[in-house]
């Protein structure tokens, strides 16, 4: 019976998490006859059925959204603390942590993962990007180039719908898109302004994870062309932005090899110390507290970087009494994320015969011009930054009677206003880290995760720079009432967290190589954005997708070879 147990937990292979990365995970290696389970800590959340919110309107929500002081004790973020979107919220004892030094951790603990509330901006990254370790000495020397992933982020782009434009910049190479939002005219009048008075510096659409012309591969998901409703991160009913709910995950269904287990809290990852390599997962059931076990050949890690991190420092043996692969002792250090302290904003006093009218589910974007040929600063690395311009209604409100029902009933438009933030590229070091806990153990009896990560003096440096240029630009453009400000954002406020378990040429100084696989363990993989080296500017979620598709056909090449 024993065995017979065993073997209904055996698979031949396990993903652990089922968010953007995870869910590409699941559909390459079902999609190639691998029976694969995937590991969930959070609840189930099916596609369509699980959005209790999407395309709701204002008036029907009983304080239009607003969420009673009563009804928010609890829940571990005020980000999702509106009836829209609370059902994301994280309780706050389901995974209390230890800031050594003040963080701001954004997860999503529910089956698609951050797949469902993230920005969607994919901008691809260049061998700027990739080379930048080596270049500047801080880091370590990515094990691949733009080339390598090239024919993959082809492959994920099209699978998942990507709305922008060609705009032959070598900085930001050129996407598989379809046609992208239209800037408005305050948009496109500081992009002729950018070009006329810098010549490296490019306003664009910024390109994003929507469909606008659905193509037979998107109808055969079942997804529909982007409504611009602009609710996106409450789910989307149409498919009109990818989601692994919406598009990998049924995907990956619909092969029949996958199975979903929710409220799988993982422990930790077994490590067969007689045949020399992972044998499974060790798990806690979030309803019974039960602790099981699930064996498989191939171990994909997409639990989302922190997560990643602890789960890996955890999974502890004979072998590895320090983590599984970490035998150099740099696992879970050089954690890094984007700098996105720098706001700013301006008005502009034409176009007053002009207004925009609808939503669209992007923004403007100028790509990194700082340090990308040569170092022309005296920080390292750079940034980039989301633009966004409109012209709201408003009313004058300081009348009394018929007077104020009159301005309240017809709203005039304001001036036309531009706003812009910086996400800076961090240089990763080791002393910002994520470790484990000796002493204190969550309510599953795993150890608590311990954040120690702060800014560093680039970081101050980049973002003093960004607020300079972005007043000057302001100013060459001709906007008035400019106002830039360093908002003093802790680490983690821009949920792009990346590191901790880098790959690298070298066993000595990364834990991964070029395949994501443990330079020590070579059946665990980890794909999400613990694997990365460094940052860049750009988002980096397309990235972990085409990275995950591409190690995961490694993978199953391997797999079926007998050599994991």
């Amino acid at each position: 019976m024993l065995q017979d147990s065993k073997d209904k937990r055996t698979y031949d292979a396990i993903v652990i998490g089922s968010g953007a990365s995870g869910g590409w995970a699941a559909k390459e290696l079902t999609e190639k006859g691998l029976k694969t389970l995937v590991l969930e800590r959070g609840r189930m959340v099916r596609h369509i059925e699980d959005y209790p919110t999407a395309s709701k309107a204002p008036w029907e929500f009983e304080f239009r959204g607003a969420v009673p002081v009563d009804k928010r004790s609890g829940i571990g973020a005020a980000r999702w603390a509106r009836e829209e979107t609370m059902h994301w919220a994280l309780a706050e004892d389901e995974q209390p942590i230890i800031e050594e030094k003040p963080f701001r951790w954004f997860r999503g603990y529910h089956v698609g993962g951050k797949s469902l509330l993230w920005a969607r901006a994919t901008q691809r990254w260049s061998d700027y990007d990739f080379e930048g370790p080596a270049r500047d000495g801080y880091a370590v020397d990515w094990p691949v180039r733009y080339k390598d992933l090239e024919p993959w982020l082809d492959y994920v782009e099209t699978f998942a719908g990507i709305a922008g434009g060609r705009d032959g910049l070598p900085e930001l190479p050129d996407s598989i898109v379809q046609p992208g939002f239209e800037l408005s005219c305050i948009e496109q009048y500081y992009k002729e302004q950018l070009k006329q008075n810098y010549g490296d510096r490019h306003l664009i659409q910024g390109r994003c994870a929507h469909l606008t012309d659905p193509q037979q591969i998107h109808r055969e998901q079942g997804r529909n062309k982007c409504q611009n409703q602009g609710m996106c991160n409450r789910g989307c009913v149409y498919g009109g932005y990818f989601s692994a709910n919406a598009s990998t995950l049924p995907w990956a269904e619909k092969t029949g090899n996958l199975t979903i287990r929710p409220d799988s809290v993982v422990e930790s990852i077994i490590y067969d110390e007689a045949k020399g390599k992972a044998s499974g997962v060790r798990i806690i059931d979030r309803a019974t507290g039960d602790a099981m076990e699930f064996y498989a050949k191939i171990i994909f890690v997409n639990a989302s970087t922190i997560a990643s991190n602890a789960i890996l420092l955890n999974s502890k043996s004979s072998r590895f009494p320090n983590g599984i692969g970490n035998d150099n002792g740099l696992m879970g250090k050089f954690l890094a994320c984007h700098n996105y302290r720098g706001k700013g904003s301006a008005s502009y006093e034409g176009f007053a015969d002009k207004a925009t009218d609808g939503r669209h589910a992007g923004h403007a974007y100028v790509p990194r011009f700082r340090n990308v040929f040569r170092q022309d600063t005296d920080f390292l690395r750079g940034y980039s930054i989301g633009m966004a311009g409109g012209r709201g209604l408003g009313s004058d409100t300081s009348g009394i009677g018929h007077d104020l029902r009159d301005n309240l009933l017809n709203q005039k438009y304001g001036t036309w206003r531009m706003s812009a933030w910086m996400q800076g590229e961090t240089v990763p070091i080791e002393t910002n880290h994520i470790r484990l806990s000796t002493e204190e153990k969550d309510k599953y009896g795993i150890p608590k995760i311990i954040l120690s990560v702060e800014w560093t003096d680039n970081d101050d440096k980049m973002t003093a720079d960004f607020l300079q240029q972005q007043q000057e630009m302001f100013e060459k453009a001709g906007f008035t009432d400019i106002k830039v400000e360093d908002s003093k954002a802790p680490p983690g406020s821009d949920i792009h967290e990346m590191g901790g378990v880098r790959m690298g040429k070298d066993p000595k100084t990364s834990l991964l190589n070029e395949w994501n696989q443990l330079h020590t363990c070579k059946n665990v993989f980890v794909t999400d954005g613990a694997s990365f080296t460094s940052t860049s500017t750009q988002n980096p979620t397309l990235m972990f997708m085409a990275f995950t598709a591409r190690a995961a056909n490694h993978a199953v090449e391997e797999f079926n070879k007998g050599n994991l």
